[in-house]
């Protein structure tokens, strides 16, 4: 019997994280996010610091200093070798386990893989603004701007490794509003959905 998958894409303070978590104790299957990046760490021989910061951005100064320099064609960033490497831990959990994964573009990796459910999370900036102060604990101050900021990230990270819009309903088998929905109705339903997954 082959494994069941959900990936979480989500929209920062969306609420993402924290659904995939409370699917996955739900459904009694792991959940990978924080210990995809320890696993990474291990593999790569970065520090967990590096790839907790850059495990989804792209360093665009980087990547236009190596592509300038026309001796070294096959350079790999640390970037690209963060990218392979959790790209093979994704590949790897699939094949060993039934589990719910957030972010790292599983959704993309996967998405050949029958078995795979693909869901996207996001919410209006108001909702998501305030589950940022409250239980992120980020400043009151600006929490629209630190939205933004993060979901550019995302953004352009997605875009760089896939060629794909992140956000884009087309990639997503179901796009969940938390703000609407809630956080209980949104694992209530990707719990059904997971039964229902070939």
């Amino acid at each position: 019997m082959s494994n069941k998958i959900i990936t979480i894409s989500r929209e920062f303070g969306s609420g993402g994280r924290t659904i995939g978590r409370n699917t996955a104790d739900a459904l009694n299957i792991n959940c990978y996010d924080s210990e995809l990046i320890e696993t990474a760490a291990e593999e790569s021989g970065f520090a967990k610091e590096f790839i907790s910061d850059r495990g989804e951005y792209v360093n665009f100064g980087a990547r236009l200093a190596s592509s300038l320099n026309t001796g070294r064609r096959n350079y790999d960033s640390p970037q690209d070798c963060l990218w392979k490497a959790q790209k093979k831990i994704i590949l790897d959990l699939a094949e060993r386990e039934s589990c719910v994964i957030v972010g790292r573009c599983a959704d993309y990796i996967l998405r050949d893989k029958a078995g795979c459910l693909n869901v996207f999370i996001h919410s209006d900036i108001k909702n998501r603004a305030k589950r940022i102060v409250e239980v992120y604990g980020e400043s009151d101050r600006t929490p629209e701007k630190r939205i933004k900021e993060k979901d550019r990230h995302r953004k352009a990270y997605f875009r760089y490794y896939t060629d794909m819009e992140w956000g884009d309903v087309h990639n997503y088998h179901i796009a969940l509003d938390s703000g609407f929905l809630g956080i209980d109705e949104c694992v209530r339903i990707l719990k059904e959905l997971y039964f229902k997954l070939p």
